[in-house]
């Protein structure tokens, strides 16, 4: 009897991983299991941060379905290096698996580098400064062009600029965006502050949960609120007429300023109470 071919031992390379990985890949490519106690993680690998809660669900999937997707490995005389799919391998250790699907792929350390950023780019499985620590790693180590590194990974060179950017940042903040306490708006906000009033504003950001647009302001006013002004005197007679024109329209009416020149405020808090005022104030014209 024909003996049927085991259908995790070939397969068609989905879209979503073929896409991942640098150069052309032909349609046919293949995968066959490899034991997960051969394949090591990856040096290249720039993500640092696994939540336990989305690593517990796909543990679950993978105890019930197995590894659908899978992972992409380079040989080396040891076994096999990780290139992409490191969420997969954990959860199939956790779950008990013993092997994999993998695809097989001689590659240089630049491009499992590339791999390996473009995966957790599409997921967008980096925080900010994983991501930008990934490419200073393709720059730095590899001697790739900001305009290069945007074209590998699918971005514009600006986004990418501005990433690096980051890395400016003390340490203290960059671990708070990798911490989730800051959000990658809030960092690139910090770094327009002032060198020596980065530390305050950043501190003041954590402690009072402030907003982007807040950050942003006191980046701008260099950490230092502007001192309130203190409130200008009213003329009594002007504060007599603020109290008549209150009572005779119903709402608040507030005059700043002096009989000679100043402000006239009249608040409202609704389309009909803003009808009534207008036929207080003009008759209806």
């Amino acid at each position: 009897m024909e003996r049927k071919p085991d259908p995790l031992k070939k397969k068609v390379l989905g879209r979503g991983l073929s896409a991942l990985l640098p150069g052309p890949v032909a349609a046919g490519a293949e995968f066959q299991r490899i034991p997960v106690d051969q394949i090591r993680t990856s040096p290249f690998q720039p993500r640092r941060t696994f939540s336990p809660d989305d690593l517990r669900e796909l543990v679950d999937s993978v105890r019930e379905k197995g590894v659908l997707q899978p992972v992409l490995v380079r040989p080396t005389p040891e076994g096999y290096e990780l290139v992409a799919g490191e969420r997969r391998l954990r959860a199939a250790q956790a779950a008990g698996i013993e092997s994999v699907p993998a695809v097989i792929r001689k590659m240089s350390d630049r491009e499992a580098l590339e791999a390996t950023i473009v995966e957790n780019v599409q997921r967008a499985d980096l925080n900010a400064i994983e991501l930008a620590e990934g490419y200073h790693r393709l720059a730095h180590d590899f001697s790739m062009a900001q305009e290069e590194i945007a074209k590998r990974v699918g971005k514009d060179r600006v986004t990418v600029a501005n990433s690096l950017r980051l890395l400016k940042l003390p340490a203290q903040v960059k671990q708070a965006v990798v911490d989730g306490r800051l959000s990658a708006g809030h960092a690139r906000a910090l770094l327009s502050a002032p060198h020596e009033r980065l530390t305050a504003i950043f501190a003041a950001a954590l402690r009072k949960e402030l907003s982007v647009r807040e950050v942003e302001r006191l980046c701008r006013e260099g950490g230092r609120r502007k001192p309130a002004m203190k409130p200008v005197r009213l003329d009594p007679h002007l504060k007599d007429l603020e109290e008549k024109l209150s009572r005779r329209g119903g709402t608040k009416v507030r005059i700043r300023g002096t009989q000679k020149k100043g402000i006239f405020e009249v608040a409202y808090f609704s389309e009909g109470e803003f009808a009534r005022l207008y036929e207080v104030l003009f008759g209806g014209r």
